[in-house]
C-alpha cells in the first residue's frame, strides 16, 4: 500500500491510499458546513483515491485536513482531483482549528507528492473561508493556484418565503391548474424517498424518467443521473452510507404507476441543494417539471431550512421561483512548478497573486 508518514513536532502527514476513516470525522466540522463530505461521496467516482492527511500528534492524532484525490486527465501526466458529483460542490476538508502554517507545511512535504504535479477543486465557492484557507496554505507551500471563473449559483431565501407566506395566490393557482389537468390523464400522486426508502427499483425509475426527457432523447447521456447502470452505481455507493441516505431524497410524481417527474436533493444543515431534476417530454404542457421543483421547494419550506440552493445554470426557471444571485463558483488548479503553471494559466484561468508577507510575530504562532 502507498503510504508515506512524515512527523514534525506537532504534527503528522500521511499520504494514504483510499479513503481513510478521518474523512468522516472532518466532515462534520468542516467550517462551510459541507457534512455530506463523506468517504462513501469522494468513492462513488469509482476511482482509485489517494488522501492526504493531516494529523495533530501521532499517526492516531486528531484530524486536522484530509484532501482526497483521484486520477484527473491523461495518466501521463499525472494529474489528479478531488472527486465528487459535480454538484453542490468539490472541496477539501479542513477542521476550525487547523491554521494556514499546519496546512502549508503538510502540502510543502514529500506527502504531497500524491497530490501530482497538479490537482483541481472545483467547482468551489469563492466565499468559503476554507478555500481562502487553503489557497493562502498552498501559496505558502510554493504552489501555484490558477483559478477560473465557472458561474453564479442561485439562491432561494426559504426564511424570506416562509414568512410571507408561500406560494403566492398566482402560483398556486397555476400549480392547481397543472395538477387538475394531470388528473384527465390518469391518477397523479407523489412518492417521497429518503432514508431506508432507498432501493436500487427507486434508482431505476428516476433514470427511466431522464431516458423520457430532453438529456435522455436528445444528448449523449452523459449529463444524466441516473440513465446508465454506471450511473446509478455511483449513487448506491453513496447510499450505502447511512448518513448520506438520509440527507438525499427524491420527490417523484407518479401518473398511475408511471414514474414521470422528480427533483433530486440533498439536505445539509438548514440548506437544501438541488441536485438534479428530470420529467417526461411528452407530458411537458402538463407542468410537471414544475410541479416536482415546487414540491420539493415546499417541502424544504415545511421542514424548516433556511436556504434553497439551485446551483449555476438555467436561470429562467430559478428566477421564477424566486432565486436570485448568490455566490461565485470557482474552478481550481494548483501546480507544483511555476513555469508549467505559466503556461496552464494561458488555457486555463489566471494565476492568483502571491500572498501578502506574513509578520514575524503571526509566524511565530504557527506550529507548522
Amino acid at each position: 500500500m502507498f503510504e508515506t508518514r512524515i512527523a514534525a513536532d506537532q504534527l503528522t502527514v500521511a499520504a494514504v491510499e483510499g479513503f481513510p476513516p478521518a474523512i468522516d470525522v472532518l466532515a462534520g466540522g468542516h467550517p462551510g458546513g459541507y457534512g455530506f463530505l463523506r468517504r462513501a461521496w469522494y468513492a462513488a467516482d469509482g476511482k482509485p483515491g489517494r488522501t492526504l492527511l493531516l494529523q495533530s500528534g501521532g499517526p492516531d492524532g486528531a484530524p486536522l485536513a484530509a484532501i482526497p484525490t483521484v486520477p484527473f486527465g491523461p495518466p501521463l501526466a499525472g494529474a489528479r482531483k478531488v472527486p465528487g458529483c459535480y454538484w453542490p460542490l468539490r472541496s477539501a476538508l479542513i477542521a476550525p482549528e487547523c491554521d494556514v502554517f499546519e496546512l502549508a507545511h503538510a502540502l510543502g512535504h514529500g506527502a504531497a507528492r500524491s497530490l501530482g504535479p497538479v490537482w483541481r477543486v472545483g467547482p468551489a465557492r469563492a466565499d468559503d473561508p476554507a478555500l481562502d484557507l487553503l489557497i493562502a496554505a498552498a501559496q505558502l507551500a510554493n504552489w501555484t493556484v490558477i483559478a477560473k471563473a465557472t458561474g453564479t449559483s442561485w439562491v432561494i431565501d426559504l426564511d424570506a418565503a416562509r414568512s410571507a407566506g408561500w406560494p403566492r395566490s398566482s402560483t398556486g393557482r397555476r400549480l392547481r391548474q397543472y395538477w387538475h389537468k394531470l388528473e384527465t390523464l390518469g391518477t397523479p400522486r407523489w412518492r417521497h424517498v429518503r432514508g431506508a426508502a432507498w432501493n436500487a427499483g427507486v434508482l431505476q425509475d428516476l433514470g427511466r424518467i431522464e431516458a423520457q426527457s430532453w438529456i435522455g432523447r436528445t444528448t449523449d447521456g452523459t449529463g444524466a443521473k441516473f440513465l446508465t447502470p454506471d450511473q446509478r452505481a455511483r449513487w448506491t455507493t453513496v447510499l450505502a452510507d447511512p448518513v448520506l441516505a438520509k440527507a438525499l431524497c427524491a420527490t417523484i410524481l407518479m401518473l398511475d404507476e408511471r414514474p414521470i417527474a422528480f427533483s433530486f436533493d440533498l439536505d445539509d444543515g438548514p440548506v437544501r441543494y438541488g441536485i438534479a431534476g428530470s420529467y417526461a417530454e411528452d407530458l411537458r404542457q402538463a407542468g410537471i417539471g414544475k410541479l416536482a421543483n415546487y414540491r420539493a421547494m415546499e417541502d424544504a419550506i415545511a421542514a424548516g431550512q433556511s436556504t434553497l440552493d439551485m446551483g449555476q445554470g438555467d436561470t429562467g426557471y430559478k428566477a421564477g421561483m424566486g432565486a436570485v444571485a448568490g455566490y461565485r463558483l470557482l474552478d481550481l488548479l494548483f501546480v507544483r512548478n511555476r513555469s508549467i503553471a505559466r503556461l496552464i494559466a494561458r488555457a486555463w484561468g489566471e494565476a492568483l497573486p502571491p500572498p501578502a508577507p506574513i509578520p514575524l510575530h503571526e509566524v511565530a504562532h504557527g506550529r507548522g
